[in-house]
């Protein structure tokens, strides 16, 4: 059947290169996704779906027996805010673009969605098909589209027991069309830290009237650096990067305030809260020592996207049977992040990556890069592993 499964999508694959392309050229960021959730709603119509809005720009459609098990697949379906530079004839114009490949997502589970349809007398239970906005993060309220759509109850009417989501992938380890994953710890969580040093703002030429918050800001800066260096070891992957420290307006003022902002990034739960704490105490520190007022806020608050062990061999076994070949086995976690994490920590998950190309297949730019492409030609494996992934859950477990 699986290989049937497989044909059968490759036969669906000129519409999902229709419907990817349609999404890519009207690109929307955000929760901001109206021509988007409008496009989803009506394709899931003309399959039979009754589709619901949920979170304001999230789109939830289900099939199959109630009273069952139920079964999530999630597709995420925001652009990033950014100009394309790929070069495509269906490249979109505005400032958003597909960057990160969530047109592709969203086709694909659309795909899926067909494939479930025709095969909706074989469900021992229920599917339910999670589109999701903003997995960017981009919302400035601090929440992303995961914790949204959680917050209004997308893990229950019915009451999901497993889920499963993908990503695609351009400058892939593996040639394109191969499917890869690893249990445990897939992705690091993502925090963003925002440290605002006060000080005394006065004339540049009587700095002793003031008090520096850019030289406490440099000294939090070094500690930043010695705590990685020093208090992470060295086979523990932990990233705190500062990507902004802004001050000042003129060469001859000593400003106020100072601002640094950064993002931690770990893959361990209690090295994330260890790490909280030290920068919230070496904060502190400097602070006294120098005479500033301090204040540090983490936002974001994604934790690590986390693969349950046995359902993620169930699902590497079923993926196999399907494409003939093996399921890549990453030996560490990503360091990049996928607010998916707010899914898996709340429901026996997988998460599953397909490669769109490596640099020697002609896809050399990564994610989030202005030039980036992804090699159409493997969306039926994705839709055909959303499906099949479904189909075989339930049947072990409905």
């Amino acid at each position: 059947m699986t290989n049937k499964l497989l044909e059968r999508a490759k036969e669906l694959q000129p519409q999902l290169v229709e419907n990817r392309r349609w999404l890519h050229s009207h690109a929307e960021v955000g929760f901001e996704l109206t021509e988007t959730c409008a496009f989803v709603e009506e394709k899931l119509r003309e399959l039979g779906y009754e589709p619901r809005r949920m979170s304001k720009a999230g789109v939830v459609a289900t099939l199959g027996k109630p009273g069952g098990k139920t079964i999530l697949l999630r597709a995420d379906m925001d652009a990033l805010p950014m100009r394309e530079e790929s070069g495509l004839a269906f490249a979109a114009k505005g400032d958003a673009a597909h960057t990160c490949g969530h047109d592709l997502h969203t086709a694909m589970l659309l795909g899926a969605a067909k494939l479930l349809k025709e095969h909706e007398s074989e469900l021992n239970g229920c599917v339910k098909l999670m589109f999701q906005p903003d997995e960017e993060g981009t919302n400035p309220l601090g929440f992303s589209g995961s914790q949204a759509m959680l917050e209004d109850g997308i893990l229950e009417a019915p009451h999901v027991d497993a889920a499963f989501s993908m990503h695609i992938w351009s400058n892939a380890p593996y040639t394109a069309g191969t499917f890869f994953s690893r249990k445990g710890a897939l992705m690091s969580s993502c925090d963003t830290v925002t440290v605002t040093v006060t000080g005394k703002g006065t004339h540049g030429s009587m700095p002793q009237d003031g008090v520096d918050p850019i030289n406490a800001g440099v000294h939090i800066y070094q500690a930043f650096e010695n705590l990685l260096a020093r208090e992470i070891p060295p086979f523990e992957q932990c990233t705190l990067t500062i990507g902004q420290f802004q001050s000042g307006s003129a060469a001859n003022v000593l400003p106020e305030t100072a601002q640094l902002v950064g993002t931690l990034r770990t893959v361990s739960e209690d090295t994330r809260a260890r790490m909280k704490q030290r920068i919230e105490a070496i904060c502190a520190g400097v602070g006294q020592a120098f005479g500033v007022q301090v204040k540090v806020t983490f936002t974001q608050d994604i934790p690590c996207v986390y693969n349950a062990p046995a359902f993620t061999e169930s699902v590497m076994e079923c993926v196999e049977e399907l494409t003939g070949r093996p399921v890549g086995d990453m030996e560490v976690p990503l360091t990049g992040s996928d607010d998916w994490s707010e899914i898996s920590q709340k429901a026996d998950s997988c998460y599953m990556l397909l490669s769109a190309g490596t640099a020697e297949e002609g896809y050399p730019w990564a994610h989030h890069n202005p030039k980036v492409t992804f090699n159409e030609d493997v969306m039926h494996k994705g839709a055909a592993a959303f499906c099949a992934v479904a189909l075989d859950w339930l049947r072990k477990n409905g």
